[in-house]
């Protein structure tokens, strides 16, 4: 991460501008406690149309100005720039630097197939049936579907990135252009999904987390989710090794109140993976139980007012709860305060699904807050967790 450890600077007074960077206002640590705590600075800036902050804090007798890691932003230079500039225009005496060493990130040849969340939440649009795999691992089910499908919409969603980067490049060389790549928890991604628009989803050999069931794939509210997404007579095939996986899925399968379930053992596909060629070999079985659509759902609107009342800031540092809130469906935790003045701030907090929470910072400037570099996703958990954070802060 670029840094800058550097003394015998001048007083650091916001707002102020160099070289084309904004820096917006310095907000400081709130202590909480009577304990001793190493006082930490947060500096908003502006530059390139991106806004983020930069961590100024103490390293022995020195000081350190760094890049916060929850706004980063690409491409590096962007940052450089930033802690560069800081630098000039308070006249820091540099005792260690290694920004001049960070060049502009590539980008990457297959960047039309790796997409943000966000692109799926704003703007992802098709006419085309939609097929998901979910933990696509080498990639060789998905890159033979999407071959032979090629009128379909292939989205695969894996969170190894290594797996990821070798799906890329296979698309790249056998170009192949239906299908779209995303490094996101499935249990989240489904609900930017529109209702009634999925033909399959296919989630073949997931981790059966024997030790820790609450972090499978499947869950009654997995899919609730898929059925919802999926058209009528669309498919939720799952393909595993694991016999304990298999009685649980079949276990919530059996307990809907619509949907049609199929189950098979030791069936040939028409593309099988190297572990499950070497586990038949082994004489292994392999089990299938497909879940059929038979209905309709509702659409979903994606919308929500993620907005604050006014906060007291003053009042508030001062009734903050000292532990973390865990619901059923959702977390907050209120990491830290930075105060600007009596009425401005940051507020750090962690909100959203517990199994994937999202760290964020609200700003607040006389009063009035937002979220810091724009909202969350509105998943089921964040809008839950927003609205009781808004009760606390209020």
């Amino acid at each position: 991460m670029p840094h800058i450890v550097f003394n015998n600077y001048e007083d650091i007074k916001t707002p102020f501008e160099k070289n084309g960077v904004l820096f917006n206002f310095c907000a400081q640590s709130y202590n909480f406690t009577d304990k001793e705590r190493r006082t930490e600075y947060k500096i908003g800036v502006s530059y390139e149309n991106k806004e983020f902050l930069l961590t100024l804090k103490n390293k022995n007798e020195d000081k350190m100005l760094k890049a916060d890691k929850i706004t980063r932003v690409t491409p590096v230079t962007i940052v450089k720039e930033a802690l560069n500039s800081f630098i000039q225009k308070v006249e820091g005496n540099i005792v260690f630097s290694n920004t001049n060493s960070f060049t502009a990130l590539k980008i990457q040849p297959q960047k039309e197939y790796l997409k943000e969340i966000d692109y799926f939440v704003n703007e992802f649009q098709t006419t085309k049936e939609i097929q998901i795999e979910i933990g696509f691992g080498s990639g060789r089910h998905l890159l033979y579907q999407a071959k032979n499908n090629p009128d379909v919409q292939f989205i695969g969603l894996e969170i190894h990135t290594p797996s990821i980067e070798q799906l890329l490049k296979q698309l790249k060389i056998q170009n192949i252009t239906n299908v779209l790549v995303v490094n996101y928890d499935a249990r989240l991604f489904m609900e930017f999904i529109n209702s009634n628009k999925v033909g399959k989803i296919f989630v073949h050999f997931p981790v059966p987390w024997d030790k820790k069931p609450h972090r499978r794939i499947y869950s009654n509210a997995f899919i609730d989710e898929a059925l919802r997404v999926l058209k009528p007579s669309g498919t939720l095939e799952l393909r595993t090794d694991s016999r304990k996986y298999f009685d649980f899925c079949v276990g919530l399968l059996t307990n809907l109140n619509s949907g049609k379930i199929t189950i098979d053992i030791n069936k040939d596909l028409q593309v099988s993976s190297k572990y499950e060629d070497r586990w038949k070999k082994q004489g292994k079985h392999i089990y299938d139980v497909v879940l059929e659509a038979q209905k309709e759902d509702e659409d979903i609107n994606l919308k929500h007012d993620f907005s604050f009342d006014e906060i007291d800031l003053e009042k508030l540092v001062k009734n903050i709860p000292s532990k973390p809130m865990v619901e059923e469906d959702f977390v907050i935790n209120i990491e830290e305060v930075f105060t600007i003045d009596k009425d401005s701030g940051l507020i750090q907090v962690t909100i959203g699904s517990f199994n994937r929470p999202l760290s964020k910072y609200i700003y607040i400037e006389n009063k009035k807050a937002r979220y810091f570099q724009g909202n969350p996703l509105p998943t089921s958990a964040n809008i839950k967790a927003h609205e009781r954070l808004k009760e606390i802060l209020k």
